[in-house]
This record gives structure tokens, C-alpha cells and sequence, in this order.
């Protein structure tokens, strides 16, 4: 019974978004953290990282590990190059912030139902 609720594909797939969320978290808040570096490139998760993770879901395959890349294709906000936007990086992270928060939801929900199996009640 316990087994099968975590193997479950959706929860399993919850689980490793949310540690991408959490590394992209990190990035975001190095890049807010260095934008007024000078030369400093901001990073990210790679941008077909979402492909790369759905297509590995479809084909039953192992989720790509989150790791960070620099973004070579965000335009210098800057002379000396720094690629950071004060405004995209706080929507990113705001939208983060939200997707984390969704799936946290989502991932307490299962715990929930575990719960209310075992113990019969759902306080």
C-alpha cells in the first residue's frame, strides 16, 4: 500500500520538480544577489529543461538531474556585460515561488491520503 503511493508516477515526477524549483530558486536569488556585478552572466535552469523532463516522463525514462547553466541568450542590461534584470528576475522568482507552492500542495495532499489510510481519520 505505502509503496504504491510513492511510486506513483505523478507523486515521484512532484517530488523532482520540486527539486529543480528549489535549484532554480538558488539561481535566481544569485543572480538578484550579483546583478550589480560587473561581467556577470546570469543562470538558470537550462531553457528545454521542462521538454527534457516531459519527454523523459512520456517515454518512462529517468527525470533529468536540475543543474544550473549560464543563460548566453538573456541581452547585457549593462556596459560591462552583467545579463541581469532586476524586473525578470523577481517575476521568475515570484512565479517560482508559485510553482513550488503548488506542488507542495500537491505532494502533501498524497502524505494526506497515506494518513487517512492507515489511521482512519484526517486529523
Amino acid at each position: 500500500m505505502i509503496q504504491g503511493i510513492f511510486n506513483q508516477g505523478t507523486y515521484a515526477a512532484s517530488k523532482q520538480l520540486l527539486d529543480a524549483s528549489v535549484v532554480r530558486h538558488e539561481a535566481l536569488a544569485s543572480n538578484l544577489a550579483n546583478i550589480e556585478t560587473p561581467g556577470y552572466k546570469r543562470v538558470d535552469l537550462p531553457q528545454d529543461f521542462a521538454k527534457q523532463f516531459a519527454t523523459s516522463l512520456r517515454n518512462g525514462g529517468t527525470a533529468p538531474t536540475p543543474a544550473l547553466a549560464v543563460d548566453t541568450a538573456a541581452p547585457a542590461q549593462r556596459a560591462d556585460g552583467n545579463n541581469v534584470s532586476l524586473d525578470k528576475e523577481l517575476l521568475s522568482m515570484n512565479r517560482n515561488a508559485a510553482e513550488y507552492d503548488a506542488l507542495t500542495e500537491f505532494v502533501s495532499g498524497s502524505l494526506k491520503q497515506l494518513r487517512v489510510a492507515i489511521t482512519g481519520r484526517t486529523a
